[in-house]
Order: C-alpha cells, then sequence, then structure tokens
C-alpha cells in the first residue's frame, strides 16, 4: 500500500479514554500514512490489508503520543538569573516585580534583541522540548507589550516551527503586564495595544488564541473580560492564568467564557471546579513555577479530580518564574509537588494537553485517525516517563510528513 507503513513490536501506550491504564496495547501495531494513523491494535490482529507491509520492528519498545508541552513563553530576551537571586535571599515574585522587576526586566530585553538574536536565544529551549519527544509546542506573545513587538513574537513562534518541523500554537498574551508607557493607564493599554493588537494580529493570521494574567500584579477579571469579548467577536478560544497567586476568579471568568483552560491554580477555589468541569476548560497545572516561587499554596488536585477536570501539565518555559526546558520534568515535579499519578502526569503531556490547545482527537493519542506524530521510547513501562530525572529516554520520533522541513 502506497506511502503506509507497519510498525510491530512495541508496547503502544495510546492514552485513548478506557480501563485499561494508559490505553495500553501490549504487543501492539500501527500503521501510519502520510499524515494520519491508518489503524492501532494487537500485532495479532492486523488486518488483511496491511499484512503485505513489511512490519518495521520497533524492539519492545514503548510507543506514546508525542508530548505536547501547552503553555510556554519560549521567546524572550535575556535571561534573569539576577531576580532568582534576590528571591533565594527572600524577595517575592510580586515584590521584584513591583521594583520593576519580573517581566518588564524581560520586556526590556525583548525589545532591544534583534529577530535572529531571538531566535537564536529560543532554539536551544525548543531543541530541549524536542530531544524529549515534544512535538507540539504552544508559544506566547507577551514581552513586547507593543503591537509591534507582540506580533514580531508571534511571527518568530511560527518561524520557530518551520525551522525544526514541529507544530507550533501561538498565543496573544498581550495582557501580560501593563507595558512602561502606560503605567497607571491598565485600561488604555487594554483598549489601545492589547484589544487593538489583537485585531491587527489577528487579520495577519498569527493569533490559535487569547491569553492574560489575571492577577493583583496583573489585569482584573473585569479588564479580562473586555479582551475576552474582543477574542469571542473574532471567533478566537481564550484561556487565563489564573489564580497563581491570589483567588481573583478568573478561572471562573475563563469558564463562562468556554476557556480551553485556566492555568497556574495554585490558589483556585475548590468550590470552583465545578464550574471548570461544565465548561470543559482544562486546568494546566505549571510545577515549574510552584517549585521556582517556592510556593506553598497547592492546586485543589482532588477537587478538579472529584469534578472531572482535565488536568494538563506543562513547563511554562519562562526566564523569570519557570526558567525549565524539560518537559519530562516537569511530569515528575507535577508527581512529587502536587501528587499526580505517573498515568496522570502522561495524559497531562498528552491527551489532555491536546484539549487545552484544541487539538483534541488530532494529538496526544494514538488512535485511528488522529496525526501520526509518536514517540518512541528506550524503557519498559510508560510510568518511567515521570519516573526518571534527567537525560532523556527517547529512541526516535515517528513524524507526520507533511509538517517535516
Amino acid at each position: 500500500m502506497k506511502n503506509a507503513n507497519l510498525y510491530i513490536n512495541c508496547a503502544l501506550a495510546t492514552m485513548t479514554a478506557g480501563t485499561k491504564p494508559y490505553g495500553l496495547i501490549e504487543d501492539g501495531a500501527f500503521v501510519t500514512g502520510e499524515e494520519r494513523i491508518l489503524w492501532v491494535g494487537a500485532r495479532a490482529n492486523i488486518p488483511k490489508e496491511y499484512e503485505s507491509l513489511e512490519g518495521q520492528s520497533l524492539g519492545g519498545r514503548v510507543v506514546t503520543p508525542a508530548l505536547i508541552d501547552c503553555h510556554t513563553h519560549l521567546v524572550f530576551g535575556g535571561n534573569r538569573a539576577g531576580e532568582f537571586a534576590l528571591r533565594a535571599g527572600g524577595a517575592s515574585y510580586a515584590e521584584i516585580a513591583r521594583a520593576g522587576g519580573g517581566i518588564l526586566s524581560t520586556v526590556k530585553a525583548t525589545r532591544a534583541a534583534s529577530e535572529d538574536e531571538l531566535i537564536g536565544q529560543a532554539l536551544p529551549r525548543l531543541d530541549a522540548l524536542i530531544a524529549e519527544g515534544v512535538a507540539v509546542i504552544e508559544i506566547k506573545s507577551g514581552y513586547g507589550l507593543t503591537i509591534e513587538s507582540e506580533i514580531k513574537m508571534l511571527k518568530i513562534a511560527r518561524k520557530l516551527g518551520d525551522l525544526r518541523g514541529v507544530k507550533i500554537v501561538t498565543t496573544w498574551l498581550a495582557a501580560h503586564a501593563v507595558a512602561p508607557e502606560y503605567k497607571g493607564c491598565a485600561d488604555a493599554y487594554i483598549d489601545e495595544v492589547v484589544i487593538a493588537g489583537l485585531e491587527r494580529a489577528h487579520g495577519l493570521g498569527l493569533v490559535d488564541a487569547v491569553d492574560g494574567f489575571c492577577e493583583t500584579i496583573g489585569f482584573s477579571p473585569s479588564q479580562m473580560e473586555r479582551v475576552f469579548k474582543k477574542a469571542k467577536v473574532l471567533g478566537l478560544p481564550v484561556k487565563l492564568h489564573a489564580e497563581q497567586l491570589s483567588d481573583q476568579k478568573g478561572a471562573v471568568l475563563a469558564a463562562k467564557y468556554g476557556a480551553l483552560s485556566a492555568d497556574h491554580l495554585e490558589y483556585f477555589g475548590a468550590a470552583d471546579a465545578a464550574h471548570l468541569a461544565k465548561a470543559g476548560t482544562v486546568s494546566v497545572l505549571l510545577p515549574g513555577a510552584f517549585y521556582t516561587l517556592k510556593e506553598t499554596r497547592l492546586p485543589p488536585i482532588d477537587a478538579l479530580r472529584a469534578a472531572g477536570v482535565d488536568m494538563a501539565v506543562a513547563t511554562d518555559c519562562n526566564p523569570g518564574s519557570s526558567p525549565l526546558s524539560s518537559l519530562l520534568m516537569a511530569m515528575n515535579m507535577a508527581g512529587h509537588c502536587f501528587g499526580l499519578t505517573p498515568e496522570e502526569s502522561l495524559i497531562g503531556t498528552t491527551r489532555a494537553a491536546a484539549l487545552a490547545l484544541g487539538l483534541g482527537g488530532e494529538y496526544g493519542i494514538i488512535t485511528k485517525g488522529a496525526r501520526a506524530e509518536l514517540a518512541v521510547w528506550n524503557i519498559n513501562h510508560p510510568c518511567e516517563l515521570a519516573y526518571w530525572m534527567g537525560g532523556s529516554p527517547l529512541e526516535r520520533r515517528i513524524t507526520a510528513r507533511s509538517i517535516t522541513p
């Protein structure tokens, strides 16, 4: 059969919902076409139409969907190692931000960097993720805070995908902080940069979703609602940095607008989990930020589980609160910091992460019709992906040819 490939001799962690952990098929096989998975099942049940194909043995290795990092700030200038030292001395993230550090210090470095410099700085972070089997990465703007520089960030993000043959999802995050030129004028910034820039970026085809930082040092729920209303008019999905440092009920607002995800949630009220469940909004857990900021308030994991809210896990790769470019480490940390099981951590970087990006059914599962984006691992069981700390057991990626450079 033309353009079809049969793979055999593997343990398939399909990550499809069901009664069997990991959706595991012990002695599995699968067939891929140019872009899609054509068949998945036990090796003993290969359909007659594929029996003539020469099976490529995967040596008994574990195969999972390619991983998905559904929350990153991968494009930025410089770093904030100095702030890391300040926090080690007892300063809080909010105190540093109010003193002119935090996001605004990265804004200054990002504005000063050329496009080539930003690409050069981002590529090692991107390559680190790819080396761990990641094939889908969300990249936010948010370190330019002018229309031109925010658009530049999204263009760079798309170019990174072209350079490395991975799928990049771009998110408009101009509502990350108030630009220094608009100090004390947050409402004007929302109107003149966030909303006006969103209209322009959308017109250029650069926006896949709209995000914001709803926090006491960010934007209020009422300000974010104005942004969400514009996103709705434009037909764009929304998501939100919510309840990271305090309970502003941002996640409830996100659910009201049918958000793809509400992210962080350390101060999220357990009673509000029902709002996320009803809206189908994914909770994105970011243990890198929890760890870096030495946070002690845990997201209400038990309440999210009980309500049936999907839980994704991501790196939140950024220079300030989560200088983390290892999704496998984020999975390990999700277990140690938040109490997720190894299976929940892998669901969080596959099936649930796909839902958090509006890609459910396309990525994050191994099933007929899904994208042929998979990872082959030198491990004996999928639980090992959340077990090891450091290094990558990736053997190879199996990649949809249509997005391979």
